[in-house]
């Protein structure tokens, strides 16, 4: 058996054509034009990366894209200044500091200044607790991706075991909340968890969110299970190069797995295509309309 890999690619494309068209009607039907605001401080390749592609993704939605780059030495009051300016913006309705900032800068202190209405990586603890408590929030956007993926193969995760594998307020926590929320019967675990092996052994759907390449072994899989791979590592070879690796050590587990997501081309695209729902969620929330169909 072959699992059937999950395409994060197609399905981030088809999310992505829905939140367009949600976009359209909200313009046409309320003059609503919503608008995403990104601060990338200094300059990390990676975070060039996903700023330009959320730019790209955003202005392709039909929204508002501002782009706002600081030098990596910016005084932390400077930055605040910058949040406390686009909190006060009518035209924007998310903000999204690229994550992670220089050391200078207090991660937590940046967090919390963003307005929790406009906080579209929903790590504000406004929406943390809300989401622990069951009530509406705007959730990060990884653990949405990672949940839009599961019902591409299962209609309901009603009463089915899941693991999620990593702690994260990123992934772990919220997407544990994510689950409660769809009915799943959840098991958190971590790098430090013991028998870990046995623990996914058990699981009908498996998160691995830990950040270790190929940490969860083939033979630790459910046979049937569906895996999601959320971790990128880039591991070095014999002849210098380097290749992607999940944390899932994906040519045994899809030897024994129902359904996979691959590394690149599972999770990732999700993760942007996913903030431009967050975006269009909170302009149509801060603007008392009915919350969108995507």
């Amino acid at each position: 058996m072959t699992a059937r890999i999950i395409d994060g690619k197609a399905i981030a494309s088809e999310l992505r054509a829905r939140v367009a068209g949600e976009v359209a009607r909200v313009k046409r039907e309320a003059g609503l034009t919503p608008g995403l605001a990104v601060v990338l401080v200094g300059n990390d390749p990676a975070s060039e990366v996903y700023v330009r592609s959320k730019h790209t993704q955003t202005q392709g939605a039909g929204m508002a894209s501002f782009e706002h780059r600081l030098p990596a030495g910016v005084a932390q009051a400077d930055l605040l200044a910058l949040i406390a300016s686009l909190n006060r913006d009518a035209n924007v309705h998310g903000i999204l500091v690229q994550l992670p900032l220089p050391k200078s800068l207090d991660a937590e202190t940046i967090i919390n200044a963003i307005d929790p209405a406009k906080d579209v990586d929903g790590l504000h603890p406004n929406n943390a607790g809300r989401l622990a408590g069951g009530f509406s929030a705007l959730s990060p956007c990884t653990p949405l991706g990672c949940i839009i993926l599961t019902k591409s193969v299962h209609a309901s995760l009603e009463g089915m075991n899941a693991i999620v594998i990593g702690r994260s307020n990123l992934v772990g926590r919220p997407l544990v909340q994510l689950l409660l929320h769809e009915n799943a019967t959840v098991t958190i675990a971590h790098s430090r968890s013991r028998d870990l092996a046995q623990l996914t052994a058990r699981s009908d759907l498996v998160y691995a969110a830990v950040g270790k390449a190929e940490l969860v072994r083939g033979d630790w899989i459910k046979p049937g299970a569906t895996v999601i791979d959320v971790g990128i590592n880039r591991l070095a070879l014999a002849d210098g190069k380097t290749r992607l690796a999940g944390d899932v050590a994906f040519a045994e587990a899809v030897k024994v797995a129902g359904a996979i997501t691959p590394v690149p081309g599972g999770v990732g695209p999700m993760t942007v295509a996913c903030l431009l729902v967050n975006t269009l969620r909170a302009a149509c929330a801060i603007h008392g309309l009915p919350k969108p169909s995507v």
